[in-house]
């Protein structure tokens, strides 16, 4: 059996109870006092409890192995493979223009560290070439190729390498060309990266180094935003902010605007905040660390940072509270059926922050010109094997469309990449 996995670090236990902002009894019965609150969002009305309304309760997860013969759940019409097992922490997946398939193999503890490729030569659906593309890196997240370049976000920056396509090994020494604070709390420590249409700027999300903002607000400098720099590292800019953990992102292949995934906060009960997926306006403030869903305030930052809660954005899809929230692409091929085109697919992480399982799965968010026009759905689930002991047998992170048109999902507490695929 695969060794015990804890939600939540040591670290991040005692950065929470040494909070410098944790409120007294009485403010919590205050904030508690003022009822739901409702707020519009892009898929209809979302009612939030209080602050507080319940405790805030610490439930962590533990891995088994997959029974015989069980593997997870798609919907009918489907079909779910594993495209690839005896993973480290498969956290994220790149596809360059060649189609080489990139994974990421990173986490806080006893990870490799490097990044993996996988080459399917014949296009049939499965590799026949897999390689160590890099190693001795630095938590490694996202990837990307831009001319004769890979850049690696690193933890503590993003790098760039010099490369040749059809590469299977990374060589030449990495230039550091945008310096990022490293780590963060409860496991912040994932830099990912996007670039425009047409190569001419990066985005690189970074999170929090806090829940909210207890080490003070000087220690999130360049934190909780998508930064924008050019190819060469040069011209950093925030492009938006206020966003408390972004992760996933990727282009609306309809609108051309920019989404995230985000994970919110925790401490304020099982069901505040909720996770999201949302557009990202250029310039656009999401409320962390001081308001929520727009101008909803949180207690522990009362009657700080007004200015910016009086312009905060209010996301546009909820996704459900404590998920952890993480992988985010846009189905944008033609084999799934057709209420999935333009759709978007989130992967589920499950969190620690809730006295009940949540997430651990991967929704599907479906699109009409452009803008969300549903609810989220369950699409890939069965990870959970038993709620009451707190056992899974997975955690999904990122979700990619791949060539062939199927879906590449990464669990990496799992050590595997799973394939959907539709039915012929």
């Amino acid at each position: 059996m695969k060794t015990s996995i804890l939600t939540i670090s040591l670290i991040g236990i005692l950065l929470a109870g040494s909070c410098k902002n944790q409120p007294s009894k009485a403010e919590k019965q205050e904030a508690k006092a003022q009822g739901s609150t409702t707020v519009t969002t892009a898929i209809g009305d979302l009612t939030l409890p209080p602050p507080f309304e319940t405790e805030s309760v610490s439930k962590r997860n533990s891995m088994k192995d997959w029974p015989e013969g069980q593997i997870p759940k798609a919907p009918e019409g489907f079909t779910v493979t594993k495209f690839a097992g005896d993973l480290n922490n498969p956290r994220n997946t790149y596809i360059a223009p060649n189609g080489d398939i990139f994974v990421a193999e990173s986490g806080t503890s006893g990870s490799e560290d490097q990044i993996t490729v996988f080459r399917d030569k014949d296009k049939d659906g499965n590799f026949e070439t897999r390689a160590v593309f890099a190693e001795k890196l630095n938590q490694p997240y996202g990837m990307l190729i831009l001319k004769n370049y890979f850049y690696v976000a690193n933890t503590d920056g993003l790098y760039r390498y010099p490369y040749k396509e059809n590469d299977l090994k990374l060589n030449g020494k990495g230039e550091k060309i945008v310096e990022l604070p490293a780590g963060g709390y409860n496991n912040h420590w994932t830099r990912n990266l996007i670039a425009n249409a047409d190569g001419s700027k990066i985005y690189i999300s970074v999170g929090s180094g806090s829940n909210v903002a207890e080490h003070g607000m000087e220690n999130e400098v360049r934190r909780a935003n998508i930064l924008e720099v050019n190819p060469d590292g040069t011209g950093e800019r925030i492009y938006a902010s206020g966003l408390r953990n972004p992760v996933g992102m990727d282009w609306n292949p309809e609108s051309n605007e920019l989404w995230t995934a985000v994970n919110e906060r925790d401490e304020l009960g099982d069901n505040l905040v909720p996770d999201y997926i949302t557009s990202v306006k250029e310039g656009g403030f999401y409320g962390w660390p001081y308001s929520y869903y727009g101008q909803i305030e949180d207690p522990r930052m009362k009657g700080q940072g007004k200015d910016l809660v009086a312009k905060a954005l209010v996301p546009d899809v909820p996704v459900g509270s404590h998920t952890a929230s993480l992988g985010l692409t846009f189905y944008n091929k033609g084999n799934f059926p057709a209420k999935y085109k333009n759709g978007a697919f989130v992967g589920q992480h499950g969190s620690w922050n809730r006295s009940v399982l949540s997430g651990y799965k991967v929704l599907f968010v479906p699109f009409k010109n452009g803008k969300p026009s549903g609810k989220p759905q369950d699409f890939l689930t069965g990870f959970i094997a038993d709620e009451k002991k707190a056992q899974v047998y997975g955690r999904p992170v990122d979700v990619t469309v791949m060539n062939d048109g199927s879906l590449l999902v990464n669990d990496d507490s799992g050590n595997t990449l799973w394939k959907v695929s539709a039915n012929k």
